[in-house]
């Protein structure tokens, strides 16, 4: 019945409101969205309904207690404990979370496993699309539009191909920078404070542009994250507030793409 401490990495009971080794405040076991996995077996049929490739191929067990390299794992023990786990590169265990919270361990897996598919996609379209093709690319979007009926001015298509040239804005999520975790979404940057438990928008907005960026997002990218989820905030926009049951959608895999286990970051503590 042990969680893993976010700040010092300590293990200790998970009824503690604070770390012992550390005094970090722990978060809230109140972290699952409503149209989530609750339960393993629920975890293994969103697997199963989102055409993940095989969990050999994945690396993700679902209530297995995988022994072996590279792997990530949930399962229950026989003294009714649900362990999380991630098996390193050279084989060391990282336990996240020991306890009997099914619910609790069965999102740590889940968030974990959502993070990775947004990778793996992410790599695809990366090998997809060379630096030549985003230069033609870049060339011919605005000779198409400057041709159409709908017609665009001289300006917006400067505006358009300098977007195209020189975006390197960050992918969604979580980044830890200076101690601080921080959220972007939509090109904006939000900053946890731990005193009102709560997200608000960085200040330091520009400086975060300027240091972190789609070819920076591994130093800086984080998985876990400190105190209330950004995804239960006000700010947290899913983009389909009208159709709550396709939230996870981005999920699904494309059985056409190829899912590369090598390119995880197995040396990571999580």
């Amino acid at each position: 019945m042990k969680v893993k401490c976010d700040y010092c990495r300590q293990l200790i009971d998970e009824g503690e409101k604070n770390c012992p080794f550390c005094g970090a405040s722990m978060p809230t076991s109140n972290r699952v969205a409503s149209k989530q996995p609750k339960s393993i077996e629920e975890l293994r049929q969103w697997y199963v309904d989102h055409n993940l490739p095989p969990e050999k191929t994945t690396r993700f067990f679902i209530g297995k207690n995988i022994k072996e390299p590279k792997a990530f794992g949930i399962y229950k023990d026989n003294t009714g404990d649900f362990v999380v786990y991630k098996n390193k590169s050279d084989g060391k265990r990282e336990i996240r979370y020991q306890g009997v919270d099914e619910e609790y361990a069965v999102n740590e897996l889940y968030q974990r496993l959502k993070a990775e598919i947004a990778d793996q996609k992410r790599n695809n379209n990366a090998k997809k699309e060379s630096p030549a093709d985003k230069a033609l690319g870049c060339l011919l979007t605005p000779i198409v539009f400057l041709f159409s009926p709908i017609g665009m001015t001289a300006l917006a298509w400067i505006g358009l191909v300098l977007i195209l040239l020189f975006d390197h804005s960050p992918s969604s999520g979580y980044y830890r920078y200076q101690g601080n975790d921080y959220y972007y979404q939509g090109s904006s940057w939000y900053v946890y404070n731990a005193m009102a438990d709560d997200w608000e928008r960085a200040a330091n907005g520009s400086e975060l542009d300027e240091i972190i960026n789609d070819d920076t997002d591994d130093d800086y990218r984080v998985y876990d994250h400190y105190g209330k989820r950004f995804e239960d905030s006000t700010w947290y926009d899913t983009g389909d507030s009208d159709d709550d049951d396709d939230w996870d959608s981005d999920s699904t895999w494309d059985s056409g793409d190829s899912w590369d286990s090598d390119s995880t970051d197995w040396d990571s503590d999580w």
